[in-house]
């Protein structure tokens, strides 16, 4: 019998996943993978280990959800640690898999696993990430729309969000090696220590997606509030905070925009429940243009076609790094990343602002940091903001922020600034 090899990346979940149905659809019985791809789990060119502590926790949740969710329907999911290019070849030689199903990325180093793995298997790909599906545009993605506004109005008015796909009741397998989930610290991670001051306890996993989305929809109806309450930082419910569930792809944004749908049709729609949309299709914009400049947007220069030079002061960077800077705003930002994994997106547009225009230092050492320590962190997402904000992105304006100004506005009694500058740690 051949069988289907279903390669789980960014899409971990069951639920309106294209490149498992078509599996099923092909293949009487498939054979579910997941690599712990080893050039995450070293260090880059800035001395920053490329998985930190907190994505690699929720990342390990996530295989644990996932990996008991196919052992209820009847499969299981095999976790190896290694290169994909030479494990899958492997475990469809061993399971007689024919072909490779899974989803399609976009950027530089997992466009040269996919041609790696191209090499050995045949492989199709599926646009499991996008809210958008890219063939549902009206424009060829050379010539997308380089600026957002204009993006957002072709899109919003020509294309639609297709339809979802519920979780199969049943996935056929043949038996499989039945390989754990390993542990924090068996992948060489110290274990963590929860910060209470962190926004929320963060667990990986597509029933913890779901619970979430119950939770700011239904429970609570703070969806009918986003617009006026997203720039907040302390505490759950000032945003959704889906983001680290949809970077590891616990759940679609495809699933989150009929969600909304719904809730406009049973609760109310305003502009907040539009407000959501919005910031779904800015996800899709920088997928998008990853899609179109490729690895210009990890370039000094970005996707400018002008160069760029940038300072970096191993230093300077450290005191940013460490909430050092000596500006509160800022210092009290990066305390709460380096603490907890997580950081407002108004804190992160600050300190972006701040490491390149105050401290004039190079943005891609930023972007790697946020990379190595962001719960949430997507590939797309993070570069696409860091050149935004560096001035090389999509945006033709300057974009500075006055730190202080900024405080005033979006912290004006200081709480936040005290939570993080002034009250240590108090376990709970």
């Amino acid at each position: 019998m051949n069988r289907g090899l279903l390669w789980f990346r960014t899409d971990l979940r069951l639920s309106d996943h294209l490149a498992l149905q078509a599996a099923m659809d092909n293949h009487a019985e498939i054979v579910p993978v997941y690599v712990l791809d080893e050039q995450w789990l070293g260090e880059d060119e800035w001395g920053f280990q490329r998985t930190g502590p907190y994505r690699m926790k929720f990342l390990l949740e996530c295989l644990h959800d996932l990996k008991e969710h196919l052992k209820e329907i009847g499969s299981n999911l095999i976790i190896k640690k290694g290169n994909p290019a030479d494990i899958l070849p492997q475990i469809a030689e061993q399971y007689n898999c024919t072909t490779v199903y899974c989803s399609k990325e976009y950027t530089y180093e997992e466009i040269k696993v996919e041609k790696a793995i191209e090499e050995d298997l045949s492989v199709e790909y599926f646009h499991n990430s996008p809210m958008i599906h890219p063939e549902d545009v009206t424009f060829p993605i050379e010539k997308m729309p380089e600026v957002f506004t204009r993006f957002r109005g072709k899109v919003e008015k020509y294309s639609e969000v297709r339809d979802i796909f519920s979780s199969p009741e049943k996935v056929n397998s043949p038996s499989l090696e039945d390989t754990p989930v390993p542990s924090l610290t068996q992948m060489g991670y110290e274990p963590i220590e929860e910060d209470n001051r962190a926004v929320m306890p963060f667990k990986g996993g597509a029933l913890e997606a779901w619970k979430r989305v119950e939770h700011y929809f239904w429970n609570t109806e703070k969806l009918s509030v986003y617009k006026e309450t997203r720039n907040g930082m302390i505490g759950a419910d000032y945003s959704s905070k889906f983001s680290p569930w949809l970077a590891h792809g616990c759940i679609s944004a495809r699933a989150i925009y009929h969600e909304v749908e719904k809730y406009e049709e049973e609760v109310e729609k305003n502009k907040s429940t539009y407000w959501l949309k919005f910031e779904l299709l800015w996800r899709d914009f920088f997928k998008f243009t990853a899609m179109r400049y490729g690895s210009k947007i990890f370039f000094p220069e970005g996707i400018k076609e002008e160069p760029r030079t940038w300072k970096y002061n191993p230093k300077t960077v450290r005191k940013w790094i460490e909430g050092e800077t000596g500006d509160e705003l800022v210092d009290a930002n990066m305390k709460e990343l380096k603490l907890t994994g997580f950081m407002s997106n108004r804190g992160r547009q600050n300190v972006a602002s701040y490491l390149v225009h105050r401290l004039n230092q190079d943005w891609r050492a930023g972007a790697a940091w946020f990379e190595s320590m962001l719960i949430d962190y997507d590939v797309t997402s993070n570069y696409g903001n860091w050149i935004y904000a560096a001035g090389v992105g999509n945006d033709p304006r300057d974009r500075v922020f006055n730190t202080k100004r900024q405080a005033d506005m979006y912290d004006k009694d200081g709480a936040f600034r005290n939570l993080w500058l002034k009250h240590a740690n108090v376990k709970s």
